[in-house]
């Protein structure tokens, strides 16, 4: 049972985290450990936070229409394959014994935060995002999509350095778009969490307050900040989550 000084602190963790998350960084970075530090359980905390995600993707697409104008059939066309993928990680949780898969989230965590950092560097050498990397897109989201709905910390950032490689090497852009697929994948994976089992709506409310105002701030933060700023900054965030769950492996 937590108490109202936890509430708050779940809610103002929500704040940070759905600014970080949505301006490009790592939401659960700030927002799973907050859960734990209250005394949830490790998996109660998952599903709690994976459910409390969804609030972020409504106000990231409100704050990040002028990104987002044009692209309405690109998200049409791959929203089915992050459907597909939250729809994948859902399942495996629930099918798999709790941290089974986790094991790997320390390494794709720091692979796609290094990604994110080499990315320029890897785009100059090319013709150019978008072009012939249809498949290398299909198989990243519904790998990294699954992933997000099985546990999900730092798959935003692999889900930035993918489309910063595939489709839009303008970051802003990208962050925009990366919110908008992360949270269909979320959206569907929580969908089938709330059907199947028990969730905890009392850290999950609180939670989903503050993740939904500071999802209405990120996309402006990462519209204003430099992007090599960011780039930095988001890459640091995810080395760092990187470095902190491979401490906490049970």
């Amino acid at each position: 049972m937590i108490g109202a000084a936890d509430v708050v602190l779940v809610a103002g963790a929500g704040v940070l985290a759905g600014i970080v998350g949505t301006a490009g960084g790592i939401t659960s970075l700030i927002s799973y450990p907050a859960l734990l530090a209250v005394g949830v359980p490790a998996l109660t905390a998952n599903v709690a936070n994976i459910v409390a995600l969804v609030t972020c993707g409504p106000g990231a697409a409100l704050a990040s229409r002028p990104e987002l104008a044009g692209r309405a059939g690109w998200v049409r066309r791959w929203s089915f394959a992050a459907a597909a993928g939250g729809t994948a990680g859902a399942i495996l949780l629930l099918l798999t014994p709790a941290g089974s898969f986790s094991r790997m989230v320390p390494y794709l965590v720091a692979f796609g935060s290094v990604a994110l950092l080499v990315q320029p560097r890897v785009s100059a050498l090319r013709d150019g995002p978008g072009r012939g990397n249809t498949g290398v897109l299909l198989a990243g989201l519904l790998l990294i999509c699954a992933y997000s709905g099985y546990f999900g910390a730092g798959s935003g950032v692999m889900t930035l350095a993918l489309l910063l490689f595939t489709v839009d090497s303008h970051l802003a852009r990208a962050n925009a778009l990366k919110n908008i697929i992360v949270g269909i994948a979320t959206a569907i994976s929580a969908l089938i969490l709330v059907l199947a089992g028990p969730v905890d709506w009392k850290v999950v409310l609180p939670l989903a307050v503050g993740l939904i105002t500071g999802s209405l701030i990120g996309p402006k933060v990462a519209r204003r900040v430099p992007a090599a700023i960011l780039r930095w900054l988001v890459a640091l965030v995810g080395l760092s989550l990187a470095a902190w769950l491979w401490a906490n492996q049970a």
